[in-house]
């Protein structure tokens, strides 16, 4: 296929076992061309561009996913036309506000804000972030609490950029946001311009790991709002950039899972400062430990 996609192929993957780690799944479709990965009903969900031969790819699909994994999966699909999508993510987008000071707002409507008050102004496109979701909605409450205005900060996973903007305008410094995603990136650096803070978020295409954020150097803070296996591979990293005293705020776990989760964290060398609970997401305000 040459030029824009005409339509989309979505995918939706399960582990045949329940209690397996999802997050090796959340790698595992981004390695086949997913984009955006994001949790419903138990199911991971991504959307790719059309393939070239779709029937050889669907066929292989569940078997390669297996394979990477040494794990059963379980893979549904359908096709969603390249309109229909973006009609679907912006149906319901409107402007929120978030905290007595943010709002975040699609670009095709304007935010009622008063004097004083940070827009941020974001259409999330192929990429994940919006501030229609919990997770978004969560770690944007607890920045606004966390971040003392000259810090350097890190979004890892950064999706639409919106946290990156979100803790440019908020007073950092320097924001450093790092996305595997290429289409997500597309969109990403158009929200970083739309704001108007292209000078303090420098954007970096790549998958993080531990040893790729160990050289990005230090950092006051750090937000990630990523499916919670691959934040656990990601604690080490995050601790060993954090000086003592300083802080992070994870999100995307969902409330079954978050007692273990902070309690696996607070072991790693954290305290739980804060969690800001929404409907059935959570998010949590770290700080490191001496």
């Amino acid at each position: 296929m040459s030029g824009a996609a005409s339509r989309w192929l979505e995918v939706r993957v399960r582990l045949v076992d329940s209690a397996g780690d999802s997050g090796n799944l959340a790698d595992a479709l981004i390695e086949v061309g997913g984009r955006a990965v994001e949790e419903k009903g138990g199911w991971l969900v991504t959307h790719l561009p059309e393939p070239p031969d779709p029937d050889s790819f669907i066929a292989a699909l569940e078997p390669r996913l297996g394979a990477a994994l040494g794990a059963g999966v379980i893979v549904a699909w359908s096709w969603c036309a390249a309109e229909d999508w973006a009609e679907t993510w912006k149906r319901g987008l409107g402007p929120r506000r978030l905290t007595p000071r943010l709002w975040v707002t699609p670009s095709w409507e304007p935010a009622p804000a008063e004097p004083g008050d940070l827009v941020i102004v974001v259409d999330p496109g192929m990429a994940f972030g919006t501030a229609e979701h919990g997770t978004t909605r969560g770690v944007i409450r607890l920045l606004d609490r966390a971040l003392v205005a000259g810090e350097r900060v890190f979004d890892i996973g950064s999706g639409s950029a919106i946290l990156a903007v979100a803790a440019a305008l908020l007073g950092a410094s320097e924001v450093t946001a790092v996305e595997g995603d290429p289409v997500a990136s597309e969109y990403a650096r158009e929200n970083i311009e739309r704001n108007g803070v292209g000078d303090r978020v420098r954007w970096i295409e790549a998958l993080a790991d531990v040893s790729m954020l160990r050289a990005l150097g230090v950092a006051d803070g750090v937000v990630a709002n990523i499916e919670s296996g691959v934040l656990r591979r990601l604690i080490p990293g995050f601790r060993d950039v954090l000086a003592p005293g300083r802080w992070m705020i994870l999100s995307g776990v969902p409330a079954e899972e978050w007692e273990l989760f902070a309690h696996d964290v607070v072991n790693s060398g954290f305290a739980l400062v804060a969690t800001d609970a929404d409907g059935e997401w959570r998010a949590g305000w770290f700080t490191r430990s001496a």
